[in-house]
Parts: C-alpha cells; sequence; structure tokens
C-alpha cells in the first residue's frame, strides 16, 4: 500500500506544507512572509501571525496539488526544531491537530536532518556514507551521513552562521533584507580579489563567523572615512570579496573533512546551498578532489515542506512516532530527534 504523507515546515518565515505520496513528493507550497523586509530581519511576532493567517490555505492548497483529500494521509510529519518558538508552535498545533481528529501518526523532525535528507527527494543521490555542508542563517555544519536516519556533526560553528554572516555583511553594504541572495547577485559584476578580510583560525572541522564580520566591519569604517562614497563605488568587488571569502572558509573544512574521513561523496544543503557561487566553486573543488558532489534543486535548498515530507517518510518507515498528547517543541543544536 502507497503511503501518504503530509509535510509542514513553519520553523522560521516560511509556511510550507507538501504531500508525498509512496516516497514521491507530489505537492510543495511556500508560502513567504514579506513584511519582514521593511524591518531588516524577521520579527519573530510577526512570523507567528502569518502563519497562523497562512497555514490553513496552504495546507489546503497543497491538498489539492496532489489531489487528493486530508482524510487519504497515512501520517502528518512537521518541524519540531530548531526555529522560532512562535512560529513552530503554529505547526506543531495544527499538525497534532491533524493527527489527533484523524487517528493517524504525528511524526516530529528536526529541521536541520531535513536540509540534509532534501537529497533524496529527486535524483541523483548520494550513496552513504556522505558528507554535508549544512549552511543556514542559523547553523554552519559538517555532518557525517551513514544512514537516512544515522547523522552525526563532525564540525560546528563555534559563533555566527554564513549565512548570518552574509546577511550582515549585506546590512553594512546598506542592502536590504534578505541580504544574501543580493551580495550573490551583485557579486557576478564583481572581482572576488578585489579585497581581503581577515580569515578565522579555528582548529579542526569548525567554524568561526564572529571575527571575519569585525575585520568586514573595522576595513569598511577605515575606507569610509577617506571616501563616503567608497561602498557605492566599489558595491560589485566588495560583494565579490566578501562571498569569495566566505565560501573559501566553507569549503577548506570541507576538504579537510574529505580528506580525514576518507569520503568523496560531498553535498550542500540549507539556505545558503543556494548560492550560485558556491555551488560553483564546490564542484570546481569536487573535480580537483575527485569527489562525487551534489546539491539539492533550488526549490528544495531553502525552507520548504518537501524535506519534512521525505524525512517523515523514512521515520514512517522505521515506526519512529511522536506522542500525540506531548509533542516538545525544541531548539536543537544537534540532530537527534
Amino acid at each position: 500500500m502507497p503511503v501518504t504523507i503530509l509535510g509542514i515546515e513553519s520553523s522560521c518565515d516560511e509556511t510550507s506544507a507538501a504531500v508525498l505520496i509512496d516516497g514521491q513528493i507530489v505537492a510543495n507550497y511556500i508560502a513567504n512572509q514579506s513584511i519582514h523586509e521593511q524591518y531588516g530581519g524577521v520579527v519573530p511576532e510577526l512570523a507567528s501571525r502569518a502563519h497562523q493567517a497562512n497555514i490553513v490555505p496552504v495546507v489546503d492548497f497543497a491538498l489539492k496539488t496532489a489531489g487528493i483529500s486530508l482524510q487519504q494521509i497515512d501520517a502528518v510529519a512537521f518541524t519540531q526544531g530548531p526555529g522560532l518558538l512562535g512560529s513552530l508552535m503554529v505547526g506543531a498545533g495544527y499538525a497534532k491537530g491533524i493527527a489527533l481528529a484523524l487517528n493517524i501518526p504525528l511524526i516530529t523532525v528536526h529541521h536541520m536532518q531535513a536540509h540534509i535528507l532534501a537529497h533524496f527527494i529527486e535524483d541523483p543521490k548520494p550513496d552513504f556514507p556522505f558528507l554535508c555542508l549544512t549552511v543556514s542563517g542559523g547553523h554552519t555544519q559538517i555532518v557525517r551521513v551513514d544512514s537516512h536516519l544515522e547523522m552525526e556533526i563532525i564540525g560546528k560553528t563555534n559563533d555566527d552562521a554564513a549565512g548570518e554572516a552574509f546577511d550582515k555583511c549585506a546590512k553594512m553594504l546598506g542592502l536590504p533584507y534578505p541580504g544574501g541572495p543580493l551580495i550573490d547577485k551583485t557579486a557576478a559584476n564583481g572581482n572576488p580579489n578585489a579585497f581581503t578580510f581577515a580569515e578565522p583560525k579555528i582548529p579542526g572541522l569548525d567554524f568561526s563567523f564572529s571575527g571575519f564580520k569585525t575585520s568586514v566591519l573595522y576595513f569598511l569604517q577605515d575606507h569610509l572615512k577617506q571616501d563616503p562614497n567608497f561602498v557605492e563605488q566599489h558595491l560589485p568587488d566588495l560583494c565579490a570579496s566578501i562571498q569569495h571569502s566566505i565560501v573559501e572558509i566553507l569549503l577548506k573544512k570541507v576538504k579537510r573533512a574529505s580528506r580525514e574521513t576518507g569520503i568523496k561523496q560531498i553535498a550542500i544543503a540549507g539556505g545558503v546551498s543556494a548560492n550560485s557561487y558556491l555551488r560553483k566553486q564546490l564542484f570546481a573543488l569536487g573535480e580537483k578532489e575527485n569527489w562525487e558532489v551534489f546539491i539539492p534543486k533550488f526549490e528544495y535548498c531553502t525552507d520548504n515542506a518537501a524535506m519534512i515530507a521525505i524525512t517523515g517518510y523514512y521515520k514512517f518507515l522505521n515506526n519512529q512516532f511522536a506522542d500525540q498528547t506531548a509533542v516538545p517543541l525544541a531548539r536543537m543544536s544537534g540532530l537527534q530527534s
């Protein structure tokens, strides 16, 4: 019998619902929240209110796109954490209500685990074991993946995430939120070697971006004292140089992880994996190191419910269900669920 799973994602500022039938995503719908642009970042209270308004029509649209009714769902999976507490509560409450009303299994999903398992939505799919660089606004990790549900973090950021570094640097340059994609776009016309910034010296496979951001800040302050129009005149080169520096920091650690583990199947996941320069440089490094590189389709890089549904599918096959009467939310840093 085919298994039909409804996936719900509401960890930050995207309300998303997806339908999976027998391991295949047949619907994946995302409602974005543009209201945060005027504040230069996500406002938690506004995000949770928007989720409340969006959750019913988003789920309804996904079901209609899949051509099924709610009564045909075999299980409902939702993002348990990490994320904004108010946003998570909306998705969790709605998922729990469906599970209780239909008396079907409820499946909790770790957000970062789901980003990794986005690689199993469509072909080509990596074999086990593989290494996955997960990069987003809140996380930067190198994960050894031994099976769909067995993962180990072997490297992580000690402070800020790569996505946060992109957004904070974009703000320093006067770019609107979200700034990461704008740096990527503007950098296309710039020289990645025009300027250099401090590179954190962190031992092992861990990352740090706090000092890098400070380096960019001091660099801009010094040059703006000499020329108030410095940023405006050099914006493409600044974007390209900042982007190049962040990507180099990430890929140096991935290269080290591959050599230490002997694993040559390399994947990236998370919102920052949509960055065109990171993709380009990863493929280039992969050719030099004889890696097999895997990058999800763009729509599965940013927050989406398809990745929640596919993770829920593998947990369903392993009978990993949650207690419907008590589903704690979590701001989890690891990959345990």
